[in-house]
């Protein structure tokens, strides 16, 4: 049974730093990317951060160019997104989410509408003022 569970979500300080991670187990993900997606409240999920397992190439949304940066541990099977320069807009439930990387290259996994292999629950990131 595959799993992703998220964790290091919080309460932050606007210009803050949190890190998440995304600890996946049940299957090897050689050939997936995984990555983050949020969703603020009354909006749409939309796509932060992936990265290919193989390789190691990252992807972002020009929302967070800059200030997240997305990295895995191939010995603890996690994903990270360490994040800085928190504003009030980044506040929002975290997704991890893994799919094939070759969705990647075609756009594909970055669109929130396109179903993912693999969800986790999410975590709760607040940026507050």
């Amino acid at each position: 049974q595959v799993q992703l569970v998220e964790s290091g979500g919080g309460l932050v300080q606007d210009g803050g730093s949190l890190r998440l991670s995304c600890a996946a187990s049940g299957r090897t993900f050689s050939s997936y990317a995984m990555g983050w997606f949020r969703q603020a409240p009354g909006k749409e999920r939309e796509f932060v951060a992936a990265i290919r397992w193989s390789g190691g190439s990252t992807y972002y949304a020009d929302a967070v160019k800059g200030r997240f940066t997305i990295s895995r541990s191939i010995a603890q099977n996690t994903v990270y997104l360490q994040m800085n320069s928190l504003k009030l807009e980044d506040t929002a439930v975290y997704y991890c989410a893994a799919d094939k990387a070759s969705k990647v290259s075609v756009g594909l996994w970055q669109f929130p509408h396109s179903p993912h292999d693999f969800w986790g629950l999410g975590t709760q990131v607040t940026v507050s003022s």
